[in-house]
């Protein structure tokens, strides 16, 4: 079945017409678009990634690059990757993909339907024998975006086998903002972190964080709110999170964008992100036969 026939196919199965429609996007990938008078979205089953996310009156609340990739086994490059069952580098395993597997693959659309003044649309994926080589674990993985006046992204692990499981989890969250030399973020004064720029060498946040250098931070223990003070979009966005112990702010700056070959040399001025995470200590522990989820929401307000 080509694309496109696949593409038609789910969306006579799941399509709501006029609001939530299953196309052929970049490069023959199937997504969600999503059009409604509270926002317009879209969700690649490529990664199970949310790429749009645009609120009347706020412009694009999330950043993705002109240069990202479509094709499987590449992550695209923005939105909100999904990065499971290991963060970064895979310790003791420098040949494992970096942020794991799920983020590269296709995934299963599960559903698509009204709740509230929002469309949920739940995409799935599961183990398999390629992720066994990977990584020995039987699992479930969903996730489900619910594009309203808000984005809520509801993360949900299952394991689905006899094993108990230890993973991490994080949702990339690229956000666009005007000029991140001028950008607050909020929320994360006075928290330790680790500077991945630094060897990961443990600091304290001491006061709100301006973006001048690049910046690779893991804050350690924090389940806050965090806002992005954007004076140049005139808007700020918060993100709040559940069940999350872990915050991790990026931004690649000149010399690591350059060195990207999916990022635009300039890129970096407009985007950061701020991402929810379970890392390091704050691993993921399922029991057999257990479920465990990470929940964020995402409102814009103007300034």
């Amino acid at each position: 079945m080509n694309a496109m026939s696949a593409a038609s196919e789910l969306n006579e199965r799941f399509g709501l017409p006029g609001t939530a429609v299953v196309v052929e996007g970049n490069n023959g990938h199937t997504a969600v678009r999503v059009t409604t008078p509270q926002a317009d979205a879209e969700i690649y089953l490529l990664g199970g990634q949310v790429t749009r996310w645009k609120p009347p009156g706020f412009g694009e609340v999330l950043w993705l690059s002109g240069h990202s990739n479509y094709t499987v086994g590449k992550a695209i490059r923005g939105g909100v990757p999904v990065c499971f069952p290991w963060f970064g580098a895979r310790a003791g395993d420098p040949r494992a993909p970096s942020h794991g597997f799920v983020r590269t693959r296709e995934w299963r659309l599960e559903s698509i339907a009204r709740t509230g003044d929002g469309i949920s649309v739940a995409v799935v994926t599961t183990n398999d024998s390629s992720s066994q080589l990977l990584w020995p674990a039987e699992f479930e993985l969903r996730l489900r975006a619910i594009f309203g006046s808000q984005l809520t992204l509801q993360f949900e692990l299952t394991n689905t086998g006899e094993k108990a499981i230890e993973a991490e989890a994080a949702l990339h969250a690229y956000f666009t903002v005007g000029d991140v030399r001028e950008t607050l973020i909020q929320g994360l004064d006075q928290t330790e972190y680790l500077d991945k720029t630094d060897s990961n060498s443990r600091k304290m946040q001491s006061c709100d964080i301006r973006i001048s250098s690049e910046t690779d931070r893991v804050y350690l223990d924090t389940e806050r709110e965090i806002e992005i003070h954007d004076p140049v979009l005139k808007r700020r966005v918060r993100i709040a999170k559940q069940r999350s112990r872990n915050t991790v702010v990026w931004n690649p700056w000149i010399e690591k964008a350059h060195s990207l070959a999916d990022f635009g040399d300039n890129e970096w001025q407009h985007m950061v992100c701020v991402e929810p995470a379970n890392v390091g200590s704050n691993v993921i522990n399922v029991a057999p036969r257990e479920q465990r989820t990470m929940t964020v929401r995402i409102a814009a307000a103007l300034l």
